[in-house]
């Protein structure tokens, strides 16, 4: 990589079986290779936290899959020593212990708000009943919460009813909708534009801008939902 930050803009290079790019000129994408999953998630919070404590760094952005680390001073840092200190860091990296709440969230699947509760049976050929228990089932890591204020990333779903993201969104998904995404499942904060599928909604609100902390989720947290109601 070159020493000159402003000349890295479109560059990317590998180490240590991650890939490092630069997001303009204050940031630096740290990508895995592979499928994200909870383990490879909770290595990714961990280095989060580790980085959180370098002086070159303001701030850490952890995503599925990634991390983004944003400089303290662009001007002053060569990006070799940053990738060369994650990459050192990284091999024996253990992942970090979910130590999170455990939130409970009550699920009213199918009706008139789960507008693509028959796209998603049609595809994964499962009835509304299976479909809802099979989600409802596991234990759900929130991976990061990212994309909209409150909107957490939940992995751990029985990849039997992983659905690919709509090619062309809803516009008008409601707020509590509860949502599929590839492997994913993730819940709307707001009433707006949305490219998951929605199977079912819950009356819990994800972000209240004048709660402490206004999001319902933090990284770490493990989400487990329950059948509130399956209609027809």
């Amino acid at each position: 990589m070159s020493s000159a930050l402003g000349s890295m803009a479109t560059a990317t290079v590998s180490r240590a079986g991650l890939r490092f790019s630069l997001i303009g000129s204050t940031a630096l994408l740290i990508e895995t290779a592979g499928l994200a999953e909870t383990s490879l998630q909770q290595r990714i919070l961990a280095l989060s936290e580790a980085a959180a404590t370098w002086p070159e760094v303001s701030e850490t952005v952890p995503g599925v899959g990634n991390l983004m680390l944003v400089l303290a001073d662009p001007r002053a840092l060569c990006p070799d020593h940053l990738v060369d200190r994650v990459a050192a860091l990284w091999p024996g990296l253990k992942p970090l212990p979910l130590t999170g709440r455990v939130i409970e969230v009550p699920v009213i699947y199918g009706g008139a708000l789960a507008t693509d509760l028959d796209a998603v049976c049609a595809h994964t050929g499962l009835g509304p009943e299976a479909l809802a228990r099979l989600h409802s089932a596991p234990d759900y890591t929130v991976a990061t919460v990212a994309s909209a204020p409150g909107f957490g990333y939940l992995m751990g779903m029985d990849p039997r009813i992983a659905v690919p993201r709509k090619s062309v969104p809803s516009l008008d998904m409601p707020k509590g909708a509860v949502t599929i995404g590839g492997p994913q499942s993730g819940i709307s904060v707001s009433r707006g534009p949305n490219g998951w599928n929605a199977i079912g909604h819950t009356n819990l609100t994800m972000f209240d801008p004048g709660a402490e902390p206004p999001a319902m989720f933090r990284p770490g947290d493990v989400v487990r939902f329950s059948i509130q109601e399956i209609l027809a």
